[in-house]
């Protein structure tokens, strides 16, 4: 059976540790070659506010990131969020800003985000490009967000760095207590008989932000589970180029999930800090 590589030596910096920990997550070379399709992106329309499986933007006043968004932005502020996707994160924000900037990396997500600020009413501007190549073109705001976004990030400082440069008062980042493909391990051992890694984790990436000097807030909460059994075939779809298989092998993924299907909440992190 395929392990880990071994832990990052103890006197790695935070952020070493954080960007090591990622790259144990490559796809090791034998099974990528027999992708027959990218296991990389994420769908649009799995990601759109509103969408099934437990994605509903929040109400106004829910969760721990919400709240402490809405806290610091007050009536009229602006903001800004880093990996919008459909708006999920910044939509509940949507009564109080006075405008709301999105970035992503797909046209789709930014059409879907959009859409999104389109219904809520509120002024909205989209920026295609990824974080933080695009920062410079990218106006400051009162309130920075980014959710669910940093376990894609393996350079992490200059990502929090161009963050924390945008935010007038707060930086509000939500991420999965752990990775958020550990859900997958049991299908990576069902149809690779590979084992994952556990790291990094949100515990981590608080240790990364106070290295570079400032001083973070975290509160723990969690997210419903997805809801996985039943005809999601979208969903299929998409986990089973997540693990390299062919459409062919759907039906058995779909059992698989099925499997999965009394999930238990999500465990996040909302990590904030103030600008210097």
């Amino acid at each position: 059976m395929t392990t880990s590589c071994a832990p990052t030596g103890a006197g790695a910096t935070p952020a070493e540790r954080w960007r090591e920990a990622l790259e144990r997550w490559a796809i090791p070379p034998h099974i990528l070659d027999q992708a027959p399709e990218s296991p990389w992106g994420h769908p649009p329309k799995l990601f759109a506010a509103g969408a099934a499986d437990g994605g509903a933007p929040a109400t106004p006043g829910a969760g721990p990131s919400t709240t402490a968004a809405r806290r610091a932005l007050g009536a009229g502020g602006t903001v800004l969020d880093v990996g919008c996707g459909g708006g999920r994160s910044s939509l509940p924000l949507a009564d109080l800003a006075a405008s709301i900037t999105g970035v992503d990396t797909l046209e789709a997500m930014l059409a879907n985000f959009a859409a999104a600020c389109e219904g809520a009413g509120v002024a909205h501007h989209e920026v295609l490009g990824r974080w933080p190549a695009v920062a410079a073109g990218v106006p400051n705001a009162d309130v920075v967000l980014c959710h669910h976004v940093v376990y894609d990030v393996v350079v992490i400082l200059p990502f929090l760095e161009a963050l924390t440069a945008h935010a007038r008062r707060v930086v509000v980042v939500e991420l999965a207590d752990r990775h958020p493909a550990t859900a997958l391990h049991p299908l990576w051992r069902r149809f690779w008989q590979l084992e994952r890694p556990s790291e990094p984790s949100a515990d981590l990436f608080v240790d990364v932000v106070r290295s570079l000097g400032w001083e973070p807030s975290a509160e723990r909460s969690s997210r419903p589970g997805r809801k996985l059994a039943g005809p999601r075939a979208d969903y299929v779809a998409f986990v089973r180029r997540q693990l390299c298989l062919p459409a062919a092998r759907d039906p058995e993924v779909k059992a698989a999930l099925g499997d999965l299907a009394a999930q238990a909440p999500t465990p996040i992190t909302t990590v904030t800090w103030a600008p210097p």
